[in-house]
């Protein structure tokens, strides 16, 4: 969903007298500043190089938290109705891009906070199924063996996670292919996030934990993100 129609949406609502469903839920979207997605040289990154079925990560809204970026090879035009641990409903509106393939998520996992490091990522997506995961092309976390769909908003297929993953809301600019990131929607992490692991992030970043990424975010491959996958 767009800033601009999500504003729309609530605008048209507030004329008939009645809120629209997102925001009698509570769980509108987050909106955070503009950041537009880049590769590894810099240069802006269009939805059309984004490679499929790989993992990719990039850090939004804040420096230290991590987000993937997945080309499912496929459409994932359905939207999905979620609801968050809280029980918060809200519908995810799809992939973008000119296929509508391309999605976004946090990468910290909704059960214990496991998240990809710069030494170890026990998180990432999986196109093949393996003796823990019965799951075809699904985000799963070794940890607890949470596993999520991101094809359907990351909606948990098996595991104990309470609550979908956090999706990173894009934008696609189709005159360019570009996309930029604009705010979160469903459970956010990013309080919890922050407090468990603050020791860490304050040595790792100076003590900037929370410092925003700032109008650019790039987008690295996971493999040379961090130095070991665990696979699992």
């Amino acid at each position: 969903m767009q800033r601009r129609d999500f504003i729309r949406l609530c605008a048209a609502a507030a004329a008939g007298g009645a809120a629209p469903e997102l925001a009698i839920a509570g769980a509108a979207p987050q909106f955070y500043a503009r950041a537009r997605l880049v590769d590894e040289r810099g240069e802006p990154l269009r939805a059309a190089h984004v490679p499929p079925r790989r993992n990719l990560i990039f850090h939004y809204p804040y420096a230290t938290t991590p987000c993937f970026l997945l080309n499912l090879g496929r459409p994932a035009a359905k939207a999905a109705r979620l609801r968050t641990a809280d029980r918060r409903d809200y519908e995810w509106p799809g992939g973008v891009g000119p296929d509508r393939s391309v999605v976004a998520y946090s990468a910290i996992c909704a059960h214990q906070l496991t998240y990809p490091t710069r030494e170890i990522s026990f998180i990432s997506y999986r196109s093949g199924k393996s003796a823990r995961n019965p799951h075809a092309n699904v985000i799963h976390c070794c940890s607890e063996h949470s596993q999520y769909d991101p094809a359907d908003g990351a909606r948990v297929v098996a595991g104990p996670a309470p609550q979908p993953l956090a999706a990173i809301l894009l934008e696609h600019d189709a005159r360019t292919d570009g996309l930029s990131a604009v705010g979160t929607l469903g459970g956010e992490m990013f309080n919890q996030f922050f407090s468990k692991f603050a020791f860490r992030l304050a040595l790792e970043n100076s003590g900037a934990a929370r410092r925003a990424v700032g109008d650019r975010a790039p987008v690295v491959p996971l493999e040379r993100y961090c130095r070991q996958q665990v696979q699992c």
